[in-house]
């Protein structure tokens, strides 16, 4: 129906936007600044959400949360907490042996053996280690260990440039056969672990926890504090990359701008880009030992899985970026 008198609507009918009048309840809902009418539904995150008279109804399923590492050391704990750590040992990433009393009571241990990957002092994730007789390294999985009755407790499938294991346990894991892990937990176990990847309590604020269980306000007593090893020496913290590297930051800085570019426009009000951007940018300085575009892509690919896991889908990838044309646009 068409507005009249100056675009004004009958009482009982509201302005569409387009110059017309439509009944309340058949106002589109809005999501990530798309328009969906009444009745249409969409994923977020692990939950289905319909539109109904203007707004989203949804279910309350409980999500798994996310641990991610990536590229020269950036990890996001399952609470959110960001920071970067380059340590040239093996650390425990996440597990549920945490206090006195769970030392003997856990199930799972996943454990980044992480290298040297450049001239700067920087490290990456080579090798994972997960403790239910899988490891992940150099582009594929070995079992090491089989169960009685030669029933392992994950299945190993492929997922656009991810591998990805499904356990029995509530733990999913994504590797991208390179230097990136997305580590994903059932919420049966906030509060129940501990590890590089914090404490998932909801509260990152006390994700610095120790492996003697204190909250530090220091990322490398921190993350030392999980080395699996005690003959490893502590991890210092090294030079900035691009400092180390002059010649590789104006390259870097192009390179990396797609984040920040219209590329990923509707991604940026759902996960702040600069973060990642800053992070592509000294992994791309960093990565001087060949390699370089691979630490590009794997810093941008790790900003588009952040995007994807809000269904945010964005297919970035060109015959001139990163060649690898995935259907899920990570």
């Amino acid at each position: 129906t068409h507005c009249v008198s100056g675009c004004v609507c009958p009482h009982d009918q509201v302005l569409d936007g387009k110059g017309g009048c439509i009944a309340p309840e058949d106002c589109p809902c809005i999501h990530n600044g798309n328009s969906y009418s009444p009745g249409q539904s969409i994923r977020v995150g692990c939950n289905n959400c319909t539109c109904r008279n203007r707004k989203w109804q949804c279910s309350e399923e409980p999500c798994l949360e996310t641990c991610s590492v990536y590229g020269d050391g950036h990890y996001t704990t399952f609470d959110g907490k960001r920071f970067d750590f380059e340590g040239d040992c093996e650390y425990v990433l996440v597990q549920n042996y945490c206090g006195q009393q769970a030392m003997n009571q856990g199930t799972f241990r996943v454990i980044t053996e992480n290298i040297p990957c450049g001239t700067t002092g920087t490290t990456c994730s080579k090798s994972i280690k997960v403790f239910l007789g899988l490891v992940l390294s150099d582009g594929h999985s070995d079992v090491i260990q089989r169960a009685p009755g030669g029933k392992m407790p994950f299945q190993i499938r492929s997922m656009g440039i991810y591998l990805v294991v499904d356990t029995t346990v509530g733990l999913i894991l994504m590797w991208d056969k390179k230097t990136s892990i997305f580590i994903k937990l059932s919420p049966s176990f906030q509060g129940h672990v501990c590890g590089l990847c914090g404490n998932y309590d909801g509260n990152g604020n006390n994700d610095f926890t120790t492996r003697s269980q204190s909250v530090v306000g220091s990322v490398l007593e921190f993350a030392n504090s999980w080395k699996v090893s005690s003959s490893c020496p502590n991890a210092n913290r090294t030079q900035d990359p691009c400092t180390a590297n002059p010649y590789r930051k104006a390259w870097a800085q192009k390179q990396c701008s797609i984040i920040t570019s219209e590329v990923f426009a509707k991604c940026h009000s759902q996960v702040e880009p600069n973060e990642y951007y800053q992070a592509c940018v000294d992994d791309a300085c960093a990565c001087d030992t060949g390699g370089d575009c691979e630490c590009f892509c794997t810093a941008v690919a790790a900003y588009a899985q952040a995007c994807n896991e809000l269904d945010i889908c964005i297919s970035w990838r060109t015959p001139s970026i990163c060649r690898e044309f995935q259907p899920t646009g990570v």
